[in-house]
């Protein structure tokens, strides 16, 4: 906010209509200007103060049986950093079509496999030499996590952390990344995430007979995320030649990608014959990267709640499942509203596509001079004249996971009604990054 914006607020006058006492949840005043209209959600949570984050279970449901639609009976391995929640990695893994977890650190990964999870693929090399100290020291461990490198000197860190510091012992499960950016005029111009330097088959086949040949791994994998296809949608609301042109950036590295990670796969079964999957895909992937012959099983994570990114996609449409609340705090003036906290932009590049949106009631949105904000956020539009102090508005955040960092606990909803509160991997002390 700027110092300008401050002193004309500071110095307006209320409204005589808001110079009463406040009123909280559906207990509102008879005067002034017509009540926004009471979501389930708000019936839900009338209970409940905010700032709170919910998941609506019905939604949360269809998103995974359409996932697993359109992964066309290859099983779904989950990704764990989309949800970060123990309850409802249990509750999706329940379900027919989803096998295994994919997780992002070591420490996640020990801690869920010591929670009773198996088949959990940690899907970015790690650095944490005491994870890995631990790793090998326990062959129940071991068993139910399968670590991804792309370097031998990954190997090398993996034999410093056992326990007698000698190469062998406990057999450590490995798996290999394959880079999947698409790259035109000689690797000029690339899109795509960069994450693995092992671009071409003959470079996964020499990383397999490393890996086979050294005593102690054991290579079971192969995977390949292709965030270019599975995470930047086709169909942006308002930009028809942006969203043709991903389109055909799109299709073309489908191809490219289909043939290199077939070759991939043939290269490094012929070091490892009994490889026992092969992992592709994203939420906004699944049925393409579904299509190919290579691939054994599918990732997907974000589809379960659908955040914002995931709005801007032809081959499918979900239902947003997590939601936040904040409260209203504040009516400065006519049309405008403020909410306590709400800053919870997504990672990646800066942007307003990192930012959460004002959901319901529709027809909110951020002042321009102050976006959403570490502790108060002003919302403006025509429905803010129907909300009262201590009103709840409904946000969605850009990304999945992300926003149980900011939350201890999920309130679960079916219909109008709260079933359940779980913990988030916060509210179990645990902030893995």
């Amino acid at each position: 906010m700027s110092p300008q914006t401050a002193d004309a607020q500071g110095e307006r006058a209320l409204p005589p209509a808001l110079d009463s006492s406040p009123t909280h949840g559906s207990a509102r005043r008879a005067e002034g200007p017509p009540c926004a209209e009471e979501t389930p959600y708000d019936r839900a949570t009338a209970h409940l103060d905010a700032p709170l984050a919910v998941v609506d279970l019905r939604a949360f449901d269809a998103n995974a049986a359409d996932l697993v639609r359109r992964a066309k009976g290859k099983p779904i391995r989950v990704a764990s950093k989309s949800v970060r929640c123990r309850a409802l990695l249990e509750r999706v893994l329940a379900r027919e079509g989803f096998a295994g977890l994919m997780s992002f650190t070591l420490a996640e990964s020990l801690w869920l496999a010591r929670s009773g999870f198996r088949d959990i693929l940690l899907a970015y090399p790690t650095a944490d030499r005491a994870g890995l100290a631990e790793l090998t020291a326990e062959p129940r461990l071991a068993a139910a996590v399968t670590v991804t490198v792309d370097d031998p000197a990954q190997l090398d860190l993996v034999d410093a952390a056992r326990p007698d510091g000698a190469p062998g012992g406990t057999e450590v499960r490995v798996c290999l990344e394959l880079d999947t950016s698409f790259r035109l005029l000689g690797g000029g111009v690339r899109v795509g995430a960069r994450r693995s330097p092992l671009r071409e088959p003959a470079q996964l086949a020499a990383l397999a007979r490393t890996v086979v040949r050294r005593p102690g791994f054991r290579l079971v994998g192969l995977m390949a995320y292709e965030g270019h296809l599975a995470g930047v949608g086709d169909e942006v609301v308002g930009k028809p030649v942006f969203s043709r042109a991903v389109r055909v950036m799109q299709a073309a590295a489908r191809k490219e990608l289909a043939r290199r990670r077939w070759e991939a796969v043939r290269a490094v079964r012929a070091v490892a014959p009994r490889l026992e999957f092969v992992n592709g895909g994203g939420t906004g992937s699944v049925q393409h990267t579904a299509a190919e012959a290579a691939v054994t099983e599918i990732a997907a994570g974000s589809g379960l709640y659908v955040p914002r990114l995931f709005d801007n996609f032809r081959s499918f449409s979900g239902r947003p499942a997590a939601l936040f609340a904040q409260p209203v705090v504040r009516r400065p003036g006519p049309g405008v509203v403020t909410v306590l906290g709400g800053g919870y932009p997504a990672s990646g590049a800066a942007g307003a596509d990192r930012l959460p949106v004002p959901h319901l009631p529709a027809g909110l949105r951020y002042d321009p001079q102050e976006g959403p904000g570490e502790v108060q956020t002003p919302l403006l539009g025509p429905a803010a004249d129907g909300l009262r102090i201590g009103d709840k508005v409904w946000f969605r955040h850009a990304k999945a996971g992300e926003l149980c960092e900011r939350f201890g606990e999920l309130h679960l909803i079916d219909g109008d009604r709260v079933v359940d509160t779980v913990p988030t991997y916060r509210g179990e002390g645990h902030t893995f990054l």
